[in-house]
């Protein structure tokens, strides 16, 4: 994250992993929905209201949260004490591990590998299992290489958490980018939280709209651990988050037809070029190999130095002979970013 927040700008940027920022006339009605008074202690209940529909579940197992970071804090304030122990895959998303450790559990980690497409192997979580394991996370798609994990496996990694007494925190806050039909993990049993947003799928960054389904024994404890962190979300940005829900198809439909476009880009892109290996991605972002590289950090250095191109380099994940590359921008961006990538690939000089 402090890679990401310190960087220099870049003329191309394939490290972005959301959709294209929504404008303010994406989103109709949002001027006449600004209101700076409300009732907002355990979260906007029109909010609250609108995620429960749209994900088939009571209003009581939502609670809200700032992003999908937020809410996947709070999982681990509710849930987690000193010397917990919490399951983390790995390649991995690095504020997953930081929330873990902040509030002074031990992480301990599962691997996901290229050559079985990043699957989650329910055996490797097994293995890792402790006595004092406590949560178990995954991200699905996965962060950063966009593979999607089925029920099936999920429910094996959920059998595992209750023979335990922990809990399965997967996030899925690329799932709606991924246009598959696929229920959140929380309908798998009270064992399961959900966490997502509408940052990464719609284009909502700037509202810092999370959330979190579970139980609502879960979700209640949630609710408490938000008191100590933050108290409530932004009224303001609820209201908008609100009007938002009421035109997700829209919204849902720009998403896919940037990604739609996009998308046979970036696949046409990876399959001309024969010193890169990689997994089918859903979601927004790729996660390619450089063939005979050990660490892409040079190769990722040198395309923002001499290139103006920026993409993410693979040790931020722990794989660094990986890069990650998102899709979800301008078409243009995209074309460019890749023209760039190419050229940088032909020089060989990293």
């Amino acid at each position: 994250m402090q890679w990401a927040k310190s960087r220099p700008s870049a003329r191309f940027d394939l490290a972005l992993s959301n959709v294209l920022g929504c404008s303010l006339d994406d989103l109709e009605g949002a001027r006449e929905a600004v209101a700076f008074s409300g009732q907002n202690e355990n979260g906007y209940q029109p909010l609250i209201d609108s995620i429960a529909r749209r994900y088939d579940v009571d209003p009581t197992q939502v609670t809200t949260a700032s992003g999908a970071s937020g809410a996947n804090f709070q999982v681990c304030a509710a849930l987690l004490q000193p010397g917990d122990d919490v399951l983390v895959e790995r390649p991995g998303y690095d504020p997953l591990l930081g929330a873990a450790r902040m509030l002074g559990a031990r992480t301990i980690r599962f691997e996901r590998s290229f050559e079985d497409g990043y699957a989650v192997d329910p055996e490797r979580i097994r293995a890792a299992l402790t006595p004092k394991t406590r949560l178990i996370i995954v991200t699905s798609p996965h962060n950063p290489t966009g593979a999607i994990t089925g029920a099936e496996a999920l429910k094996e990694v959920g059998q595992l958490a209750e023979s335990i007494g922990a809990y399965v925190l997967v996030d899925e806050v690329y799932l709606d980018a991924a246009g598959a039909s696929v229920r959140p993990a929380s309908h798998l049993g009270d064992r399961f939280i959900s966490t997502s947003s509408l940052t990464k799928s719609y284009g909502l960054a700037s509202l810092r709209s999370g959330w979190a389904l579970s139980s609502p024994a879960v979700a209640e404890r949630i609710r408490r651990a938000r008191d100590v962190i933050d108290g409530t979300g932004s009224l303001v940005a609820e209201r908008l988050a609100t009007l938002a829900f009421g035109q997700l198809h829209r919204l849902a439909a720009r998403a896919g037809e940037i990604l739609a476009t996009n998308g046979p880009i970036m696949r046409d892109f990876l399959r001309s070029r024969p010193e890169l290996e990689w997994v089918e991605p859903h979601g927004t972002v790729v996660f390619p190999r450089i063939r005979g590289v050990a660490d892409a950090s040079t190769f990722a250095d040198r395309l923002l130095t001499e290139r103006d191109t920026a993409v993410v380099p693979g040790r931020f994940f722990e794989a660094p002979a990986h890069v990650r590359l998102g899709f979800g921008s301008e078409t243009a961006n995209v074309r460019g970013g890749l023209a760039a990538v190419a050229a940088a690939l032909d020089a060989r000089n990293w």
